[in-house]
């Protein structure tokens, strides 16, 4: 398929709503409590029977210091000691939770996130891979996806050549914006040669991929001193990039309060960075794989896009899409069976769940027959922007047109913007589209049909 984006000034204001990132579908916003520990133990039974591959996420939730940016589940502190009380249940956990399982099946993808994973000691680090390899079949290093999410300010060369000994094959790091000047309006110094040394290390260590994270958007950025980042990180030729678009929420992430909103770029500069980025990645090399992410052209996300076989999750896009996955630690989101499970979000609840011998599950959703349709044609069409209606209709047993005639009626304004074709046997996002993919999945949402009011999630752009 042909991986291009296009980028519309007028297209893009007209169609800058709020709406969902769909890293799961139903959305969280979905999750009920009545989805209890039962619910998941039986979904994890049925699972068994599939015989599918797992997935494992680590939330590590602390912090040394807070980023002001930041809309994360975390808990800044400078207090190590509390990491080893957190370890400990997780070990508990994920003894708890490899009960549920098959031996057999093997864990094919594993990923840390945060909070800052690297806020954990070597020791600490070793004990948990070595812990997690005890109670789970973990893949060979050829076929495993090993990820784990860096702040070069809490990792150096020995740290890196400490996670490829333990199995780590991948990492993604946080840069944001080189910008001095942006870096103390959000409470982020993070030195350039942090970043190099780190990348370095990974490169001379055999890390299969690194990916860098740059937020456009922040304080006091323009064109001129973003692209003076990008040009930097563009010369160090991470495999993949991810350029996320802050949202300005204060009254829902409280360390952003402490943003002045007057010191961040109007929307039209905003849009300018965004064009700018996309003009110069595009020219380096870089293939559009979807959302905020970036890729080369031979790196597994846009071999996956190519082939077919690119899939999305709560860890954003991957190659592994026929994973049940496991979310162990405080707030972390499983996806078993037809099912998503969420852990509690305090950490007092979380340790007092592990303590009484439950899992922490408080939340979540089992999907119906119509979720798991409209999930379907949500990822194939945010993964690969387009989508056979023969195949979705073969595959559920429906009539495609008749199914999802309100959807399409919602594109028709949209295929006369140019963003989107529609035709007999398939829906194709247009390059001028592929940014507003958000919008075009929106179509297919039953639950945002029924929303009136704002709907709580972040603009698109």
């Amino acid at each position: 398929m042909e991986q291009g984006v296009s980028f519309d000034l007028d297209l893009i204001r007209r169609y800058d709503q709020s709406g969902p990132r769909y890293t799961s579908y139903p959305t969280a916003v979905e999750f009920d409590e009545s989805f209890d520990e039962a619910a998941y133990k039986a979904a994890c039974a049925r699972s068994n029977a599939s015989g599918r591959p797992l997935s494992l996420y680590f939330h590590i939730p602390f912090c040394d210091t807070v980023c002001f940016y930041c809309a994360c589940n975390k808990i800044a502190t400078k207090d190590r000691s509390l990491a080893p009380p957190y370890l400990e249940r997780v070990h508990r956990e994920l003894a708890m939770q490899s009960a549920l399982f098959d031996r057999s099946r093997v864990v094919e993808q594993l990923h840390w996130g945060g909070g800052t994973p690297t806020f954990l000691n070597h020791d600490q680090m070793v004990e948990l891979m070595e812990v997690t390899r005890r109670y789970f079949t973990l893949a060979d290093d050829e076929v495993g996806e090993f990820s784990i999410e860096i702040d070069p300010r809490e990792a150096d060369a020995s740290t890196v050549k400490l996670l490829r000994r333990i199995g780590f094959n991948r990492m993604s790091l946080g840069v944001q914006d080189f910008d001095e000047r942006v870096q103390a309006a959000v409470n982020r110094f993070q030195t350039e040669a942090q970043t190099m040394a780190v990348l370095e290390a990974a490169l001379a260590e055999g890390f299969r991929s690194t990916s860098i994270d740059l937020i456009y958007g922040l304080p006091f950025q323009s064109v001129e001193s973003f692209m003076k980042t990008l040009d930097r990180v563009i010369e160090v030729g991470p495999q993949r990039l991810s350029i996320f678009n802050y949202a300005h929420l204060p009254e829902r992430f409280k360390p952003q309060r402490r943003i002045n909103a007057e010191d961040l770029p109007p929307p039209q500069v905003k849009l300018d960075i965004l064009q700018s980025t996309i003009a110069r990645l595009t020219e380096a090399g870089y293939v559009f794989i979807g959302m905020d992410h970036f890729a080369r052209p031979d790196d597994e996300l846009a071999i996956a896009q190519r082939a077919g076989t690119l899939y999305r999750n709560f860890q954003g896009y991957s190659t592994h899409a026929n994973c049940d996955l496991i979310g162990i630690g405080v707030t972390s989101i499983g996806m078993i069976d037809n099912t998503y499970g969420q852990n509690r979000r305090e950490l007092d609840e979380y340790y007092a769940d592990i303590d009484a011998g439950r899992l922490a599950i408080f939340r979540g959703l089992e999907l119906n027959r119509d979720d798991l349709i409209r999930r379907d044609v949500i990822t194939r069409l945010i993964c690969h922007f387009q989508l056979d209606k023969a195949s979705v209709a073969a595959k559920w047993g429906i009539v495609f047109d008749d199914y999802f005639a309100d959807s399409l009626a919602k594109l028709r304004v949209m295929e006369d913007d140019g963003l989107v074709s529609v035709d007999a046997d398939m829906i194709r996002i247009q390059a001028r589209g592929r940014l507003l993919v958000r919008n075009i999945c929106m179509a297919f949402d039953a639950y945002l049909a029924e929303k009136t009011g704002p709907i709580g999630f972040s603009k698109v752009i």
